[in-house]
């Protein structure tokens, strides 16, 4: 079965549609909220370094609350009805996003709105680090077992297609109008009808999840949930995995601006070029694994794309031409959706549903606190290296290394971690 077809063929279960279709919705609300707090703040500071610690200060309060609260979050699931986690999650988020617009409608002082827009990034960070497990949670209620790894490439296609979507909408506003409060009122305002229509599908979403009576408390709980991970070697394994994947594999995308503007010279017209092929080459990605369907030996065939996706983060850090880099590029995102998505399969298949609020809230964790560790540890090994429109990375190290050698290094740790786990016994390859 092609991939196309595989994936026509999960969306003709009703209720993942919708769940899916209002998700994906919600996911392009969300970047369109990230995008417009991201691009006031940073229009706040002259320089490209304040601009730079703006931008990032808006991804990072964002993410810290899934890394802090996830376990936590992964025991709601388990214990409540996941719906009504996800519902008032969305709730959360449209108060949310309908303050910023009404603050920046009402144009009170810009950094108070700066201010008030990171303050509310980081709630919205805490209400998603709920959200996320009880929707991970969620998906193998409503699809059969053989058609789960089609549902999580087509998540793995919403995904990307609302960051490249969702932010271009997101910056729309900000090229059309003159004055930033009301550009950025604008955006909160799309950001915030989108939870709308979220919210009233997932009430007529007709799917409940009726916990099992526990014994234990919340605490209990989490301490059963992180032994059930540790104590089964295939689940560590894989966090493992997939806290690698990010750590060592991701840093190639996150510093592409570097990559187009230093190394290869291409401005930020080439960078737009290297982010739209690498999202181009993941949802080629995800279509290649929906067209697998079932397949046998997925865990021997997720390090045989770790290795591939090490290879191609290799290749990309040598070379210094522009169309070789951006084809590259390409198959690094191929290879990088496989293995997210083959990853995530194998957790899912494998943990019960009494306990995969848990499981799939420490694998989240795992899997997004890679990223930005992986940039921090990154940036503070590289020598002053200038970023576009001015300003340096400047690691702790008084002599630190070139970009593309600590990149180059970076995948071939990739693919020594894969190698050690193929050629092992891990239970991993039995999967």
């Amino acid at each position: 079965m092609s991939g196309f077809a595989a994936l026509r063929s999960v969306l003709r279960i009703r209720p993942f549609r919708r769940l899916w279709l209002v998700l994906s919705l919600a996911s392009f609300g969300d970047w369109i909220g990230l995008l417009a707090t991201g691009i006031f703040a940073a229009s706040q500071f002259r320089s490209s370094a304040g601009q730079g610690a703006a931008f990032g200060g808006t991804i990072a309060v964002r993410l810290l609350p899934a890394l802090l609260l996830g376990p936590i979050a992964g025991v709601f699931a388990d214990r409540f009805d996941r719906r009504r986690i996800l519902i008032a999650s969305q709730w959360s988020q449209l108060t949310f996003a309908l303050t910023l617009a009404a603050l920046a409608f009402f144009k009170v002082p810009s950094m108070i709105l700066v201010w008030s827009a990171l303050a509310l990034a980081f709630m919205t960070g805490c209400v998603q680090a709920f959200g996320g497990p009880a929707y991970q949670s969620l998906v193998p209620m409503l699809v059969d077992k053989k058609d789960l790894p089609n549902a999580i490439a087509l998540n793995s296609i919403q995904f990307q297609l609302a960051r490249v979507i969702g932010a271009f909408v997101g910056a729309f506003p900000f090229t059309i109008f003159a004055d930033l409060m009301i550009a950025a009122a604008v955006s909160f305002g799309l950001n915030g009808l989108s939870f709308i229509v979220v919210i009233f599908a997932l009430m007529s979403l007709s799917v409940r999840h009726i916990p099992r009576p526990s014994a234990g408390g919340m605490r209990s709980q989490l301490r059963e949930g992180l032994n059930f991970v540790w104590h089964r070697e295939a689940l560590r394994s894989l966090t493992l995995l997939a806290f690698a994947s990010t750590f060592l594999g991701i840093q190639v995308m996150t510093f592409l601006p570097a990559f187009a503007d230093n190394i290869l010279h291409i401005g930020a017209k080439g960078y737009f070029w290297l982010v739209a092929t690498s999202g181009a080459g993941a949802v080629t990605g995800a279509l290649i694994t929906a067209g697998m369907g079932d397949v046998v030996n997925r865990g021997r065939k997720a390090l045989l794309m770790q290795i591939c996706f090490g290879a191609t983060i290799i290749a990309f850090s040598l070379t210094r031409s522009a169309p070789i880099a951006t084809a590259i590029i390409f198959l690094a995102g191929v290879f990088m959706m496989i293995l997210f998505a083959m990853i995530m399969s194998l957790v899912q298949l494998i943990v019960s549903d009494d306990m995969r609020g848990r499981v799939m809230s420490i694998y989240m964790v795992a899997f997004r606190g890679g990223m930005p560790l992986g940039a921090l540890i990154t940036g503070q090994l590289l020598k002053g290296f200038p970023l576009p429109r001015g300003g340096y990375i400047t690691g702790l190290l008084s002599k630190g290394f070139p970009l593309p050698r600590v990149i180059m290094v970076e995948g071939l740790l990739l693919i020594t971690i894969a190698a050690v786990f193929l050629f092992s016994r891990s239970e991993v390859k039995r999967h």
